[in-house]
């Protein structure tokens, strides 16, 4: 019966993670921005980063790891806050990473009964070859790759089973699409339109699983420092996309205290 409710992150310029918290009410509010940490990073160098995981470890202390790039480089990073230790600790996962405009990953797993689980990171490269990589342990191998998507601006993950991932994509012309791409080898995205136009002006978007079915969208215009909340039902191609939150108002200020 509760709100949903989309927790946002992102690391700025000065190497700070920040934090900040919207939920679905009516109308939709965005919390006051926070700082997990900072000084984290060094200044100017994170170009993407994943989701991030939070735990805690013993009170007061909690653990936050995910992946980074920094510069051309991606790791994987782990750093306590609550602790007297300020250091991050990066295990390199590989180079080549300024060419890429968008990463995601994709941990699916549904618990040791079933014993169904897999982890998957995409990347989409800015000549507009989406690849796919497959984890086992500490060990990244190539799960695939495929061309075409060059008109893609962002992206976002909204879905996943044991047999595929679907992600909402924008492209520069306005349209939105989702892309549903089946766990199974050669990689074959299934690519359909949702919406022809009107969807540009997003430069990010973030997802989160609201209820059984349903997904919360953030649509970020970084040009006019704004966030649109939207509430996705299932995305049936051009017939609907679920119902706006606030009617697609705009949901906060970004450079007023949104992230």
């Amino acid at each position: 019966t509760a709100a949903c409710q989309l927790p946002l992150g992102s690391v700025n310029a000065g190497g700070d993670h920040l934090n900040q918290q919207v939920t679905a009410t009516t109308p939709p509010t965005a919390g006051s921005k926070a700082t997990w940490a900072v000084d984290r990073f060094a200044d100017g160098v994170t170009r993407l980063s994943s989701n991030w995981v939070i735990e805690p470890e013993v009170p007061a202390t909690w653990a936050h790891y995910g992946n980074v790039v920094l510069n051309s480089t991606m790791y994987s990073a782990t750093y306590r806050v609550g602790n007297s230790d300020p250091k991050v600790y990066f295990t390199r996962i590989g180079g080549g990473w300024d060419k890429f405009t968008y990463f995601e990953k994709s941990w699916y797993d549904e618990g040791a009964a079933a014993r169904v689980a897999r982890t998957h990171y995409y990347g989409l490269r800015n000549d507009g070859i989406l690849f796919r990589w497959q984890q086992s342990g500490s060990t990244w191998r190539a799960a695939g790759s495929y061309p075409g998507f060059a008109a893609v601006k962002t992206m976002a993950l909204i879905s996943q089973t044991r047999t595929y991932d679907t992600f909402l994509a924008t492209t520069r012309g306005g349209a939105l699409y989702t892309i549903r791409i089946p766990i199974t080898s050669p990689m074959k995205p299934v690519v359909k339109v949702v919406r022809s136009s009107t969807w540009q002006s997003f430069e990010s978007l973030v997802a989160n699983r609201c209820g059984q079915y349903g997904v919360l969208l953030l649509g970020i215009d970084k040009d006019t420092q704004s966030g649109y909340l939207y509430a996705v039902g299932h995305a049936n191609g051009p017939a609907r996309i679920g119902h706006h939150v606030a009617g697609g108002d705009r949901l906060f200020d970004l450079a007023a205290g949104g992230i």
